[in-house]
């Protein structure tokens, strides 16, 4: 018999907000880890202070893209941030095509 593999998941919806906490269950992170890819301006929180921040669902994507760059491409926080920036202008060019 086939072992079978149970699969868990969230399903965000794209309006919703993240509190750090949240962030960091959702993509598997420590907390330390979201607040560098902060420090870095991969992602900006919305609030003043960091007890209160909350982040866009959108940011949970730009993490996952992180995770990805890292573990397969061994990018730092620095390339990440350019590969993203990069990936939005391209995002932003494709659709002025449109």
């Amino acid at each position: 018999m086939a072992e079978q593999t149970i699969l868990t998941g969230i399903i965000v919806d794209e309006h919703a907000e993240l509190t750090l906490v949240e962030l960091s269950l959702a993509c598997g992170r420590p907390a330390e880890w979201i607040l560098e890819l902060v420090d870095e301006g991969i992602l900006e929180p919305i609030g003043q202070d960091q007890p209160h921040w909350r982040f866009r669902a959108s940011c949970l994507r730009r993490v996952q893209i992180v995770c990805h760059l890292q573990a397969d491409l061994g990018v730092n926080l620095a390339g990440a941030a350019l590969a993203l920036e990069l990936l939005d202008e391209v995002g932003r060019l494709h659709r002025q095509t449109r």
